[in-house]
């Protein structure tokens, strides 16, 4: 300890310009000019060695511990973005000296945000055609036959577009080809009703061409929640983003009837195409294909991602080898799973309408509630499916496993409520088991949808593409077929059988020939 003729003259860490005690200002802790001077005043001591004066300067512990204990502090947490100010202590403080709460939202929830806005957009856009073509056809004088014809031009675009443009993502990323693709399908969506006006021909077009667009929506959405979430977050993602999509058959039944009674047909599709362009705004300034890239995500929320992911996919600007993809078995355990899905989904929900008509004699007007309670549901028994999984898989459940138990509900439970239904004598009774019937098939989101991403991630767009192609021509075939089977039976129990059966052959492939680990490598 230093000894000196007066204190004046100490070279203390309180007397220099640039001491440690000023550079706590740079600290959580800060501290000003009269707190500095009490401080000083407080901790300096004099005794006697020799014939001088000697000062106690106090080490940084002593420091900290007690004015920790003295004093009010300010404690900043920050976790994943998340940054808030709490007060500690119990002394005296001014208004002042309350700092403002600052809240960051994770950048991967605004991305998850955008994306199921698109998606309820997307299936909202589908909904409006289905609405106004009633009165347009009776306003043209359409044929139910021909009916038919413009409702499934949709799907001959639908089917095409879903490989190219799980291709496209895999390229260019999801970003790109989603934008390109709501840009698209938003211009087709607002020249309907002119083509329905100039020709059946324009219409048809149109039709195909809205059809093209909105096949890029499901491999952008499955590639963009893959970068931008741990795998341990997917699953509650995918529940989030299928939500907007199946809240979007809500919004478009409650819209499109109150646009088309107070502007006429052109209405629900203006206003549904302007949503889209205000999406886009927004989507090509705020997102990136993947996180690194983004100017503003934090970089703790980047490491928590990194550090999620078993796998860093690639940029692969080779074209996907297509014998390699379908030589291999939990390939087609997802196109079979991918069949199945929207084999049921497709019938019910073409054929639930006319089933409670021709089996209960339901009034279908008076009944819009059986079609509207299992799109709700849907939303939210498909996100409680996906925070199940995820936590199973935090807890340290095999990726594997869970997989398989999260496709088995989705294809046991369904396959179980439709043969129940086969003994339902109430129109009510009837409306519960199909609601729980679609329900549980949305525990499927969290079992063939991802895993794609878990055998492929390299080109798991261009196997979306693929699965996806192959469950809309099943849909084709299923809606068609429904009305001959029924025609030539003359019940429609017959059908729900089938579709029963099928549901349990594709849960025992799923669970022979599935797998959550990866198959192909670069």
């Amino acid at each position: 300890m230093a000894t000196t003729s007066a204190p004046s003259s100490y070279p203390s860490c309180f007397s220099k310009p640039h001491s440690n005690l000023k550079d706590l200002n740079k600290t959580q802790l800060s501290y000003g000019p009269i707190l500095q001077a009490k401080l000083t005043k407080q901790w300096r001591g004099f005794s006697s060695i020799g014939n001088g004066p000697r000062i106690r300067i106090p080490n940084k512990t002593e420091h900290f511990e007690r004015r920790r204990r003295r004093n009010d502090g300010v404690v900043r947490c920050t976790a994943e973005g998340l940054e808030r100010g709490i007060l500690v202590g119990g002394g005296r403080r001014s208004s002042s000296s309350t700092e403002k709460v600052k809240v960051n939202v994770p950048e991967r929830l605004k991305v998850v945000a955008m994306v199921a806005a698109v998606m309820c957009l997307c299936n909202a856009d589908r909904v409006v055609m289905s609405v106004a073509v009633v009165p347009l056809a009776a306003k043209l004088g359409w044929s139910s036959s021909f009916l038919g014809i413009v409702q499934s031009s949709f799907l001959w675009g639908y089917i095409f577009s879903s490989v190219i443009g799980g291709a496209l993502v895999d390229k260019y990323g999801g970003k790109k080809v989603m934008a390109y693709g709501v840009a698209l399908w938003s211009l087709a969506t607002l020249l309907t009703p002119l083509a329905a006006n100039h020709s059946t021909t324009s219409l048809l077009a149109i039709r195909v061409v809205f059809g093209l667009a909105e096949g890029v929506a499901f491999p952008s959405m499955s590639t963009l929640i893959s970068r931008w979430f741990p795998t341990q977050e997917r699953a509650s993602a995918v529940g989030l983003s299928m939500a907007g999509f199946h809240l979007g058959n809500v919004a478009g039944f409650l819209l499109t009837p109150i646009m088309l009674s107070s502007m006429g047909m052109s209405g629900p599709f203006i206003l549904f195409s302007s949503f889209g362009l205000v999406w886009l705004m927004i989507w090509a300034l705020k997102v990136s294909n993947d996180p690194k890239d983004s100017s503003y995500i934090s970089k703790s929320e980047l490491l928590l991602i990194q550090a999620g992911k078993t796998d860093s996919p690639v940029k692969n600007d080779k074209f996907p080898p297509l014998r390699l993809l379908l030589s291999k078995l939990p390939t087609w355990a997802i196109i079979f799973a991918n069949v199945t899905n929207n084999w049921g989904y497709f019938v019910l929900l073409s054929w639930m309408p006319v089933y409670f008509k021709t089996v209960f004699n339901v009034n279908l007007k008076q009944a819009a509630w059986f079609s509207a309670v299992p799109w709700g549901t849907m939303a939210v028994s498909g996100f409680i499916a996906g925070t199940i999984s995820d936590n199973l898989i935090k807890t340290g459940y095999s990726l594997t496993l869970v997989r398989k138990l999260m496709q088995s509900i989705g294809f046991i439970g369904p396959g179980v409520a439709l043969l129940c239904l086969n003994y339902a004598k109430t129109p009510i009774a009837a409306a519960v088991l199909l609601t729980i019937a679609l329900s549980l098939s949305s525990f499927t989101q969290a079992g063939y949808f991802l895993n794609m991403q878990d055998i492929a991630p390299q080109y798991a767009g261009f196997l979306h593409g693929i699965s996806n192609s192959a469950g809309t021509f099943a849909a084709i075939i299923s809606t068609i077929g429904t009305g001959y089977f029924v025609q030539w039976l003359g019940s429609f129990q017959a059908f729900l059988t089938v579709t029963a059966a099928l549901y349990f052959a594709a849960a025992i492939f799923w669970n022979l020939f599935a797998t959550g680990e990866r198959v192909f490598y670069d």
